[in-house]
């Protein structure tokens, strides 16, 4: 089922998250429904606070990108309670979007790197090294559980600029090709 996702001035895109206790009921539901609604959206991560659910969780869809990288070829993820571990030094810039901000794309600094402990579906802990794109939407996504969003890393004279079209989402004047609220 495609849910809503929620949009730039939401007070739960500004909240920390809370973990998701092991046997969390409806937890196959939820992930099905997130890959749809990420899927529906045409994006590549979706995390649990943009559907307005205030838990430690993002799932990654990266085949669409297979055309440019074949290793994203069955490339979906689920992260559960993440934490990342390790930053790397080096750090590259993307220009990234966000299903919450619609229609704005800004380039981002992030590390290249990262090094996070999460859990699978089952609540299996796993740590892992991830590097590059794969990094970067990581990033993107373990910021919404912090309640931070893509906007927030980038310049303040950029921020300036942006800052009508963002009052334009608040006002609920962007109205994006997917359900939203």
């Amino acid at each position: 089922m495609q849910l809503p996702i929620y949009l730039y001035g939401q007070s739960v895109l500004r909240k920390a998250t809370g973990m998701v206790p092991a046997g969390y009921t409806g937890l196959a539901e939820l992930l099905s429904n997130m890959f749809e609604t990420m899927s529906k959206a045409e994006g590549v991560g979706l995390a649990a606070p943009q559907i307005g659910l205030s838990l430690r969780l993002f799932v990654i869809d990266l085949t669409p990108m297979a055309e440019e990288n074949e290793k994203y070829a069955t490339y979906k993820k689920v992260f559960i309670n993440p934490e990342i571990l390790e930053f790397s030094e080096k750090t590259c810039t993307m220009e990234e979007g966000c299903l919450s901000v619609p229609d704005i794309h800004e380039n981002v600094i992030r590390s290249y790197n990262i090094r996070i402990r999460y859990q699978d579906e089952q609540f299996n802990t796993l740590e892992e090294e991830f590097e590059d794109y794969e990094a970067r939407v990581i990033q993107h996504e373990y910021d919404h559980l912090e309640g931070r969003i893509f906007t927030d890393r980038i310049s303040p004279i950029r921020k300036q600029l942006i800052k009508s079209k963002l009052v334009s989402i608040v006002k609920g004047k962007t109205q994006p090709r997917y359900k939203f609220r």
